[in-house]
């Protein structure tokens, strides 16, 4: 395809993950596709990680685009680890030169599979996540290497999104906090961005924009001759390319036929958002995460099921059902699990998803209290006190260490054999059925579950656990069990 010149195509990270052709080649098929699109720059989002590191320095050697991060370090034992990732990369367009500054979230230890950023037990990268102060500290570093390299003008590629609850790693703070910015174009919290205007710590304007997800849009920053800069999105196209658009068909052609097979047809829908785009399975109950928690539990026939809101992916809707809207519920490809752990543990991971729960759906336009280690559950109720302050301790990789006070999680209670509930023996044995990345790997902070007795150690892919619970279990019936929640959580 050829080059517009002056022209410079950029992705802001998460992009080879959340659809079935990510998911079914590792990442590699959304790669081929950037390449025949013509990317020029991408960087690391927290998701470029979850198919592991040997897959993601294979993935950035096959892409035709320059990965930049300018924030995350390496200390370990591979003297190859991310070699090809460079921290900035400055294009000359005739006489004018863009500094292009990567950024990832030190939120990516915990928002993707914590034990991949590990050797022997042990952190050995590290996002400048200790502190506000560090993290500003190393972008304003690059900065102000790019300006003595003479960059006319200074681009953040961040993959920080505006989330209140990421403060003080979100695209917000930081601009707030440093100077010689132009213009930062924003991920990871979904936000859809034209264009905002935020003065840095000089009082200078800076333009952020972001695009949303799933291309929604696409992003556009003009520089004009005159130096005027201006930030929108582009969401509507009079034509596609035809080349491309074969390309992407030839691909996905491969799988449709397998993956558009009926599974069940459905008279609800189970959404994970609210019309305004609201994830609200990472905030309250939802049906669609009772669903997918009790699929846990049945399949795996254990005491409780577990499924953090960040891994419920996308809605299903009323009509037919295929493998592939199934597969886009769990597009991450985690295994069946099942441990056995005490009462304590499970209130434990109950306060990790509850730390930013708040008693509303919507502020400021944001989230409130979106948080992707938020549980749904099955075979368990419990209750957020959302006036009590947050007590959780984590250490600067995001890692659970303890609860220091008060506890917002209360009047847990478990199902017994009689499917009646009773309170929760804090010291007591109990079998919690999940996936690899929450039991095994440390998702969402969980430090506790490493050394438990194993039942279930990675059994069925968990869209093929959906599947067999729909399928199996409910005869193709989600009507009867989930048109509505059932009171299993109660925001306070």
């Amino acid at each position: 395809m050829e080059k517009t010149p002056y022209v410079t195509l950029v992705d802001c990270g998460d992009a080879i993950q959340g659809e079935y052709i990510g998911m079914a080649s590792s990442g590699e098929y959304i790669v081929d596709i950037m390449n025949e699109v013509g990317y020029d720059f991408a960087i690391l989002g927290n998701h470029e990680f979850d198919y592991g590191m040997g897959q993601l320095e294979k993935l950035i050697s096959k892409s035709n685009a320059q990965y930049l991060s300018c924030n995350i370090t390496y200390t370990g034992k591979n003297e190859n680890a991310l070699t090809q990732v460079k921290p900035y990369e400055i294009v000359e367009y005739g006489d004018t030169k863009i500094a292009y500054i990567g950024i990832a979230t030190p939120e990516t230890t915990t928002k993707t599979t914590p034990t991949y950023f590990m050797e022997d037990g042990e952190f050995v990268y590290d996002f400048a996540g200790g502190s506000g102060e560090e993290f500003y500290g190393v972008i304003q570093k690059y900065i102000d290497e790019c300006k003595k390299n003479e960059a006319d003008y200074i681009i953040l590629l961040s993959h920080l999104g505006d989330a209140p609850e990421s403060a003080p790693f979100n695209s917000t703070e930081l601009i707030g906090a440093v100077e010689g910015v132009d213009v930062l174009l924003d991920a990871h919290s979904h936000s859809t961005v034209s264009c905002r205007v935020l003065k840095d710590k000089a009082g200078e304007e800076v333009l952020v924009s972001s695009t949303g997800t799933k291309l929604n849009n696409i992003g556009q920053v003009v520089i004009t001759g005159d130096g005027n800069i201006s930030t929108g999105l582009i969401d509507f196209y009079d034509a596609k390319d035809e080349e491309i658009g074969k390309f992407i068909g030839d691909i996905k052609s491969e799988y449709e036929e397998e993956m558009e097979k009926k599974v069940a047809y459905s008279d609800i829908s189970l959404k994970c958002a609210n019309e305004d785009g609201i994830r609200l399975v990472r905030n309250r109950e939802t049906a669609i995460g009772n669903f997918c928690a009790d699929a846990y539990r049945v399949v795996a026939g254990a005491d409780i099921g577990m499924v953090n809101g960040g891994g419920v992916r996308a809605d299903l809707l009323e009509g037919d059902i295929t493998y592939a809207d199934l597969t886009a519920v769990h597009p991450f490809g985690n295994t069946l699990c099942m441990a056995k752990v005490s009462g304590q543990e499970i209130a434990d991971i109950l306060e990790i998803g509850a730390v930013n729960t708040m008693n509303v759906e919507v502020k400021d336009d944001q989230a409130a209290g979106e948080n992707g280690s938020f549980m749904s559950v099955s075979g368990l109720k419990y209750t957020v006190d959302t006036s009590v302050e947050s007590s959780v301790i984590f250490d600067e990789n995001g890692m659970f260490i303890e609860v220091k006070g008060d506890r917002r999680v209360k009047d847990i209670m478990i199902m017994n054999d009689e499917g009646e509930y009773e309170p929760i023996d804090l010291k007591g044995e109990y079998t919690l059925a999940s996936h690899n990345y929450l039991l095994k790997e440390q998702g969402s902070g969980a430090t506790f579950f490493d050394d438990n007795e194993f039942i279930i150690d990675e059994g069925m892919t968990d869209y093929q656990m959906l599947i067999l619970y729909l399928t199996e279990y409910l005869n193709g019936d989600l009507a009867s069990k989930y048109s509505d929640v059932e009171g299993r959580i109660t925001i306070e």
